[in-house]
């Protein structure tokens, strides 16, 4: 298994290989399928996100333009292909939506996958790779405003959840477990296989979990490959 890189990829980097399964394509999309084509890619954590749910539906609103000056939209969940194809049939996308339910793909583009230390570490913590579980349960986030208050990150993830009438399965819960501490990243590559923008979320601190790229940095980001 190849060492998670230190850092996100940057911009004049190449983006890495990957094959993966499609929920709602015929055939597995590859970095070598998309050569020669501008493409934005969201890794995202599983569906089991309601804040990964909600920048999906965002992605599949802005799919018609980005497809209109040239850039193909995917999304990454860490989620098992047959789950996101039971999901993706009631909330369909024209996203073209890949599985990836180890998170390889997250772990070679850089997206940061946190550890908690334990109590009696005296390893100092380094967000976001290594943070003290007191320090993320004091964080309080409200990044879609649709809570009444801003509250703890898992709590909010159970609110939204239950708002949504999400209801996580046997699935879910395994990759919750796994990879619940999994970041998202948001990059641009160009036709030649080259990062020219990217994102990552919660760069400075848990209080940023669930705070994406909004429609207009996409655009203006798509703009630097646009044909």
């Amino acid at each position: 298994m190849a060492e998670p890189r230190a850092r996100p990829l940057q911009p004049g980097e190449p983006a890495p290989d990957f094959m993966l399964a499609s929920a709602n394509r015929d055939v597995p999309i590859s970095l070598a399928s998309l050569s020669g084509r501008p493409f934005l890619i969201g890794l995202f954590r599983g569906l089991h996100c309601p804040f990964c749910r909600r920048q999906l539906r965002q992605f599949s609103a802005v799919e018609p333009a980005l497809r209109a000056v040239g850039v193909e939209t995917l999304a990454v969940v860490n989620t098992p292909v047959e789950r996101a194809r039971l999901y993706f049939r009631y909330q369909p996308t024209p996203v073209t939506l890949l599985s990836d339910p180890e998170c390889r793909t997250h772990r070679d583009f850089g997206v940061p996958h946190g550890v908690f230390l334990s109590p009696e570490s005296d390893e100092p913590p380094q967000w976001p790779y290594r943070a003290r579980l007191a320090d993320f349960e004091a964080a309080r986030i409200n990044p879609t405003g649709e809570l009444p208050q801003a509250v703890q990150p898992m709590q909010a993830n159970d609110l939204l959840n239950a708002k949504d009438g999400f209801e996580p399965d046997e699935t879910d819960s395994r990759i919750y477990a796994e990879h619940g501490t999994q970041l998202v990243g948001h990059f641009l590559i160009d036709a030649a296989g080259i990062v020219q923008w990217s994102e990552t979320e919660a760069r400075f601190g848990p209080e940023e979990i669930g705070i994406f790229p909004t429609t207009r940095e996409i655009m203006l980001a798509a703009g630097k490959v646009a044909g």
